[in-house]
């Protein structure tokens, strides 16, 4: 058997690249090099316009040069980066140099020794994924979960009076309407979304323990807390005063919940959607040419939906797991989370990979409001709440004396199909008021929804 050339391991970088490939711009090693490359770069920037240690302000010019350095970060600056790895086996002192080269590209020798100036490698670290984290959820990971949940209100809007039975327990239940219930999911999303929107990016810039030890003994009359906070900010972050050599990673520990709890909210829709197409209320439209079952002809399987219910629960396992162990770090440092952050890639992977599946799964299905009907035809017996009650509240006016009408009535539905017209003979034989009895009579199934249609517009 002849070797096969190198393949990726993860499908996410193999069969769902085309769905999640955006995310690397961000989530993969070289995302995170050239965000060290920014960091760095922004560091000397900084320093040289505080004329640190003799230093003077780069010129516009200058930093222009420096700073495109970053915007032009490529193949060739990734695989220079690797070479310089393979021989310090430190993948930031590996950045340093390699910025440091830029230096001397540019002329710039005179400001070499201001590279990673009183920086611990966890200084440029934790800013790096903060900035590619918060760029991913912000550019790539909101917008498709957005997009989603847009999908997913114009869908409740279009099926707002569709009436179908309910079912609590997957017993016939009161009815409802498909757009309500799709709203329900609409608002969840929605609430979680603001959630993310309003996450807090940390970043720690103190030194080997949070201290400012070494920036202090450099230069004592320095405010390096302001100087470390200005920075920071400039990064857009936000700074954290109060670590060891580790920003803590509450942060994330806190984002990753909310992306988790996004995704079991998805969950729950992919499995409602799957069991409405089982239910035959929602079809799906077939694909030109696509094979729904390989030995029976007929099927048109709901994949889009067991592959989001998969991949959901993949990326909340991974993430579920980084939150736990970020948050623990031995003492002033330890190196648990140096491994486990480089996950942080295939967690949002397998969440958008469920995304792209639930967003092309809900363009391909089409409500059978006929069928829905039927259904609600089929179940008059679910008109026994609304009987009991009517009964109970003619009780109270004094327009009845009849005697615990829940009883009454679960002696005539429970278990049991009811049709329209024994319904009707029952009510008929109500001694109840003339104006509730009517208000009883013209109800049917379909008509038993409240205000469900009105509640799809306390969507925001």
């Amino acid at each position: 058997m002849t070797s096969l050339p190198p393949q990726p391991l993860s499908p996410l970088d193999g069969r769902y690249r085309s769905a999640v490939g955006e995310l690397g711009e961000h989530l993969s090693e070289a995302g995170l090099n050239r965000a060290r490359v920014h960091v760095e770069v922004e560091w000397l920037i900084a320093q040289t316009d505080r004329g640190f240690f003799g230093s003077t302000p780069l010129s516009d010019h200058q930093k222009s040069a420096l700073r495109q350095v970053v915007t032009d970060f490529g193949q060739a600056d990734i695989d220079e980066l690797a070479t310089l790895e393979a021989t310090t086996r430190h993948d930031v002192k590996a950045v340093e140099y390699y910025v440091r080269r830029r230096l001397s590209d540019l002329g710039l020798d005179a400001i070499a020794e201001l590279t990673h100036f009183a920086c611990t490698s966890e200084d440029i670290n934790n800013l790096s994924y903060a900035v590619t984290v918060r760029d991913a959820v912000q550019q790539v990971w909101l917008p498709k979960y957005r997009s989603v949940i847009a999908t997913l209100q114009a869908l409740a809007v279009e099926h707002r009076d569709a009436a179908m039975l309910s079912r609590t327990h997957g017993q016939p239940a009161t009815p409802s309407t498909m757009g309500k219930e799709l709203a329900v999911f609409v608002y969840r999303l929605g609430r979680i979304a603001a959630q993310v929107e309003a996450t807090e990016y940390l970043g720690k810039f103190s030194g080997a323990t949070g201290t400012f030890s070494a920036h202090l003994v450099a230069a004592p009359d320095v405010s390096w807390p302001t100087v470390s906070q200005e920075f920071v900010e400039s990064l857009g972050l936000t700074w954290n005063p109060l670590t060891t050599q580790i920003e803590s990673h509450d942060w994330q520990a806190e984002l990753y919940g909310k992306i988790s709890h996004a995704n079991r909210v998805l969950h729950n829709l992919a499995t409602d959607i799957w069991t409405y197409i089982s239910l035959g209320y929602f079809r799906q439209i077939p694909a030109a040419g696509a094979t729904g079952s390989s030995t029976m002809p007929h099927k048109v399987n709901p994949i889009r939906f067991e592959n989001a219910e998969a991949n959901l629960e993949l990326s909340s396992a991974l993430l579920d797991s980084l939150a736990a162990t970020l948050v623990t770090s031995r003492l002033q440092r330890d190196l648990t989370d140096s491994s486990a952050q480089r996950n942080i890639g295939v967690g949002f992977g397998h969440s958008m990979l469920a995304l792209d599946n639930i967003q092309r799964g809900l363009g391909e299905i089409d409500l059978d409001r006929a069928l829905l009907l039927d259904d609600l035809d089929h179940n008059w017996e679910v008109l026994g709440e609304a009987i009991q009650t009517v009964i109970r509240a003619e009780v109270v006016a004094g327009r009845s004396t009849i005697a615990d009408p829940y009883a009454l009535l679960k002696e005539l539905t429970r278990g049991k199909r009811v049709g329209a017209e024994d319904l009707a003979s029952f009510v008929e034989a109500l001694e109840i008021g003339d104006e509730a009895k009517a208000r009883l009579l013209a109800l049917t199934p379909a008509t038993y929804v409240g205000i469900a249609d009105e509640l799809v517009d306390r969507l925001p």
